[in-house]
């Protein structure tokens, strides 16, 4: 584990880490995670080789981390893992704690959106506004943002990263006017980022599920573009109010971490109304003020 293998607080850790990794194996059954059940299953829920499989990592590897042996687990594993187990928040949370580690996904609770930046992505409304770092992380938003593009509350806070919904998520995808332009400015914007924080687990975490799960993203990031950040016109296609233009807008909170308030500024009197309906849309059915961070 992180915190090395000697002493027998390091033990007891690994202890608890196994006991808790078979536990959270054992309560899923193999439909929830798209296997056959199988007429010879004996095992309650899934097996360890299933986990390992679901994981990509080795059958072995996963066999001692429940056997409580003095192993190196990395972050990304770690993530792998919360996935394949359908951990929650919280499930989650006390993974990344016995194994030492610290969480690098959006699902940690950030120091940096403190009550006062909350209010005031309240007061925003109906103006959509969300506080990003620079890995477009989305920290926190209000209700407006909630609905801008679809349902972001739906989403698991792991996954509430903007690259990630441009990229893999149908719903916003349709609704982003000039998708690839989108896509390939996001992607220069954020290779930028990334010089300052190579060898960052977070960054490298995101990176590979990127890799992994859009070919549309590897072939982009392979041109090596790069470009500065900076405030333009957007349009989005919004499922309950129709097409919406904006003024985007970055105000940095936290420039040495890329941390910054988002505003999408209605940019004519139509776009304003739909605002306002969509606001007035998300009040009524009791949607999200402020989402995670």
């Amino acid at each position: 584990m992180r915190s090395g293998a000697g002493g027998r607080g390091s033990e007891i850790r690994r202890h608890e880490l196994a006991v808790f990794l078979r536990s959270r194996r054992e309560r899923i059954s193999p439909e929830q995670v798209g296997l056959p059940r199988g007429r010879r299953r004996r095992t309650p829920g899934l097996r360890r080789e299933e986990v390992a499989q679901l994981s990509a990592v080795g059958v072995t590897w996963y066999t001692w981390l429940e056997q409580a042996r003095a192993i190196q687990v990395s972050e990304q594993v770690l993530d792998a893992l919360a996935r394949t187990l359908l951990l929650d928040a919280s499930e989650r949370a006390h993974l990344f704690q016995l194994a030492g580690a610290v969480d690098p996904t959006p699902a940690a609770v950030c120091p940096t959106v403190t009550p006062a930046l909350r209010e005031l992505l309240r007061a925003l409304d109906p103006i959509p506004a969300c506080i990003q770092n620079s890995r477009y992380d989305i920290q926190a938003y209000n209700r407006t943002y909630s609905r801008l593009m679809g349902n972001l509350d739906a989403v698991p806070p792991e996954d509430r990263n903007l690259m990630l919904l441009v990229y893999t998520n149908e719903e916003w995808r349709s609704s982003v006017v000039l998708l690839e332009e989108t896509m390939r400015v996001m992607a220069a914007k954020l290779r930028v980022q990334q010089a300052a924080h190579l060898g960052d687990p977070a960054w490298k975490l995101m990176l590979k599920r990127l890799r992994t799960e859009s070919p549309e993203f590897c072939a982009i990031w392979e041109r090596y573009e790069v470009v500065s950040a900076r405030g333009k016109t957007k349009q989005f296609r919004n499922p309950y109010v129709g097409l919406l233009t904006v003024d985007h807008t970055d105000l940095w909170l936290a420039p040495e971490s890329g941390t910054r308030l988002v505003t999408l500024v209605p940019k004519d009197e139509e776009t304003r109304e739909r605002l306002e309906r969509l606001h007035a849309m998300a009040v009524a059915g009791g949607w999200s003020e402020s989402g995670s961070g």
